[in-house]
């Protein structure tokens, strides 16, 4: 049997951030193309993710050059 709607929404808005964006992406792109503005709240999502993993040091920052230099040697 089906899950009410209430229930699904009371469960989904009980997740956590990262949890939360990640259904809204999966849903969105599960009804048809997703709108500008629904692309730019994932890419939102998915920046505020990442920064959280970074000062939840569960991620470490390499240097612009760094960056840049294996992006060279990857492309040569």
């Amino acid at each position: 049997m089906p899950m009410p709607m209430k229930k699904i929404e009371s469960e989904a808005l009980n997740l956590d951030m990262h949890s939360r964006g990640s259904l809204v992406g999966k849903l969105l792109l599960s009804i048809d193309e997703p709108t500008v503005s629904e692309v730019e709240q994932l890419w939102l999502n998915e920046a505020e993710r990442r920064l959280d993993d970074y000062r939840a040091a569960k991620v470490q920052g390499i240097s612009g050059n760094e960056l840049f230099k294996k992006a060279i040697s990857e492309l040569s």
